[in-house]
C-alpha cells in the first residue's frame, strides 16, 4: 500500500507540475531565460523519476523505463530520438566494460590476495591496518567500481575482527575499521573516469551539452590530488572519532604469511585476469583509441578463446544490469531537460548567485551544495544525472568554464560519506553490523568538510598551473 501511494504521488506531483502556470523568467546578459511548455514537461518527469528514486517505491531500473515513457507522453521528443539519445551513447559501452572488468576482478581472486599483501606491509599496528584497508580500497577503485571494492574488502575486514574478537557494535576499532571499507572505495573512485558510473555519466554531459572533451588523464590530473588529500583526513578522521581499543592486532607476521601462503601461486584465472586488467589501464593512459572503447575492448577479451576468465552466465549473474538501464534513462533524461532550456532555468533558481562566489572557494561551496543535495538520492549514478546538466547549463548563462563548475560536481557525485543510504557502497560494510547509521553520520558530516577543502585546493592549484 505505501508503494502504490508513494507511486501515486509521484505521478501527482508531475501532474502538478505540467499543468502549472508559467513561471517568471529571469533576465541574463544573453538575455531572458524563460521555461517553455517542453522545458515544463521536463521537469515534470524529472520530479516523478525523483520521488521514486528517494523513496525506492519501484526499483531504479524501472523508474528509468518509465522515463523513457514519459518523455514521448508528454510530447517533449519522438519515442525514438529518446531511446537513441539514451542507448545510443558512447558512454553506456564504458560503463559495460568496467562493470565486466569488475566481475572478472571478484571472481579470480585478485582482491583477498592484495589485501594478505598489504596487511604484511603494513603491519598489525591498528591505526596501520586501518591506514592500509584506506588505501587498498581507493587504489582499487581507481580503476573498478567502488561498490565491487567494498565487496571485496568486507570480508577481508570482518576477518581481521573475528581473529581479534571484537564485537560488532562494541569496538571502536570495528566501527573504524568497517567505514574504512565504504571511504576508500568512495575516495578511490573519484581518481580515475572508471572509479565509479557517476563519472563517465559527467564525461558524457560536459562532451554533448559543452563540447568540452576530458581525458582519461586530463580527469586524472584533477581528480587524483583530490583523493590523495582525502586519504590521510579520512584516516585521522577515524581514528579521532573511534580511538582503537587495542594497539596491535593478536596476529603475527607469520600467520599471515602462511594464510598467503595457503593461497598458493597465482592461478590461471588470476594470471589472465591480471593481464587483461594492466593492458586496459595501459591502453587508458596511453592509446589514442576513446576510452569507451578500451573499456569494452577489456571486457571482451575476458571472454576471449584461450582466456576464458567469465562465462556469460557468470556476466548476467555479476553485472548490475538495472544501472546500465539507470544510465541510460539517465542521458536521455539529462540531455532533454538540458535542450529544452530547463536545465539553465533550475540552475539559476536554484545556484545563480554562484558567480558571486570567490572562485578560490567557489568548488568548495559546489562540493558542499552537492553533497547535501546527495543525501536526498540513494545513487550516485542519479546524482550525477541531475546535477551535471544543471551545472553545465548554469556554466554557461553566468559565462564561466564548465569543467569549473561540472567537475567539483562530478567527483562529489560519488563522495557518499553521510548516510548508509546515500550509496550501495556503504550497505555493504554496513551490513556486518560493526557500525550504526549514527557512526557513519557523525564520521561522514567531518570527511565531508574535508573532502570539499580538497577538492576545492586540487581544482584551484592544479587549474592554476595549467
Amino acid at each position: 500500500m505505501k508503494r502504490l501511494s508513494l507511486l501515486a504521488l509521484a505521478f501527482a506531483v508531475m501532474t502538478g507540475i505540467h499543468f502549472m502556470g508559467v513561471p517568471a523568467s529571469f533576465e541574463t546578459s544573453a538575455g531572458p531565460v524563460e521555461l517553455g511548455r517542453d522545458g515544463k514537461a521536463c521537469l515534470a518527469v524529472l520530479a516523478f523519476a525523483v520521488v521514486l528514486w528517494v523513496s525506492e517505491a519501484l526499483p531504479f531500473a524501472v523508474t528509468s523505463l518509465f522515463v523513457l515513457l514519459l518523455l514521448p507522453a508528454l510530447g517533449v521528443a519522438p519515442y525514438a530520438e529518446v531511446v537513441r539519445t539514451g542507448f545510443g551513447n558512447p558512454i553506456i559501452t564504458f560503463f559495460i566494460g568496467v562493470l565486466l572488468l569488475s566481475a572478472a576482478f571478484a571472481r579470480s581472486g585478485l582482491g583477498p590476495r592484495l589485501a594478505l599483501t598489504i596487511l604484511l606491509k603494513v603491519g598489525t599496528r591498528t591505526d596501520r591496518v586501518l591506514l592500509g584497508f584506506l588505501v587498498a580500497g581507493a587504489s582499487l577503485s581507481m580503476w573498478i567500481t567502488d561498490m565491487a571494492v567494498a565487496a571485496i574488502m568486507l570480508p577481508l575486514g570482518v576477518g581481521v575482527l573475528q581473529d581479534a574478537e571484537l564485537r560488532p557494535l562494541e569496538s571502536n576499532f570495528g566501527r573504524a575499521l568497517m567505514i574504512a571499507c565504504a571511504f576508500g572505495p568512495l575516495i578511490g573512485g573519484i581518481a580515475t573516469p572508471a572509479g565509479t558510473g557517476a563519472n563517465p555519466i559527467a564525461l558524457s554531459y560536459l562532451q554533448d551539452l559543452a563540447g568540452v572533451e576530458i581525458t582519461f588523464l586530463g580527469w586524472m590530473r584533477y581528480g587524483l590530488p583530490a583523493a590523495v588529500l582525502m586519504l590521510p583526513c579520512a584516516w585521522q578522521i577515524l581514528l579521532r572519532l573511534f580511538p582503537p581499543e587495542l594497539e596491535r592486532l593478536p596476529v603475527t607476521h607469520e600467520e599471515l604469511e602462511q594464510r598467503l601462503q595457503r593461497m598458493g601461486p597465482l592461478s590461471s584465472g588470476e594470471i589472465k585476469t591480471l593481464v587483461v586488467f594492466t593492458t586496459t589501464i595501459a591502453l587508458w593512459l596511453i592509446s589514442p583509441f576513446p576510452i569507451q572503447a578500451v573499456a569494452l575492448f577489456g571486457g571482451v577479451a575476458l571472454f576471449l578463446p584461450g582466456m576464458e576468465i567469465l562465462s556469460w552466465k557468470q556476466a548476467q549473474a555479476d553485472v548490475d544490469w538495472g544501472g546500465i538501464l539507470l544510465i541510460v534513462a539517465g542521458i536521455s533524461l539529462g540531455m532533454m531537460v538540458y535542450e529544452t532550456g530547463a536545465a539553465e532555468w533550475l540552475a539559476l533558481v536554484l545556484l545563480g548567485r554562484i558567480g558571486d562566489v570567490p572562485t578560490l572557494i567557489r568548488p568548495s561551496v559546489i562540493v558542499l551544495g552537492v553533497a547535501t543535495l546527495h543525501l536526498f538520492f540513494s545513487s550516485n549514478t542519479v546524482t550525477s544525472t541531475i546535477i551535471m546538466p544543471i551545472l553545465v547549463a548554469l556554466a554557461a548563462s553566468l559565462g564561466l568554464d564548465a569543467w569549473s563548475l561540472a567537475g567539483p560536481a562530478a567527483f562529489t557525485a560519488s563522495l557518499a560519506f553521510i548516510l548508509v543510504t546515500e550509496s550501495p557502497t556503504n550497505v555493504i560494510p554496513y551490513s556486518a553490523g560493526y557500525f550504526s547509521i549514527r557512526d557513519m553520520a557523525k564520521a561522514g558530516i567531518v570527511m565531508t568538510l574535508f573532502a570539499a577543502v580538497s577538492v576545492g585546493l586540487s581544482m584551484t592549484i592544479v587549474g592554476g598551473l595549467e
